[in-house]
């Protein structure tokens, strides 16, 4: 059972102009947008965490230490 061309339905347009004659440049942006708007583009990529050995973090010094003697413990390595 082959479909001849006289059982096949010419497809939908995608838009339709219903009032107005636009020209060729107010489609193309017209379609631009309506295709930006469909687009599913929407998430941006999350970075992911660096690994415990990338981690420049925890190579920074700490803060300071408050309360008596927290000179003295700002001098001594952790």
């Amino acid at each position: 059972m082959s479909e001849t061309p006289e059982d096949q339905q010419p497809p939908k347009p995608l838009l339709t102009v219903v009032r107005g004659n636009p020209d060729n440049v107010e489609l193309a942006a017209l379609s631009a947008v309506v295709a930006a708007a469909a687009g599913g583009g929407g998430e941006e990529p999350t970075a992911e965490q660096p690994s415990g050995w990338a981690d420049k973090e925890s190579q920074l010094r700490g803060g300071l230490r408050h309360g008596p003697g927290a000179w003295r413990a700002s001098a001594r390595r952790r």
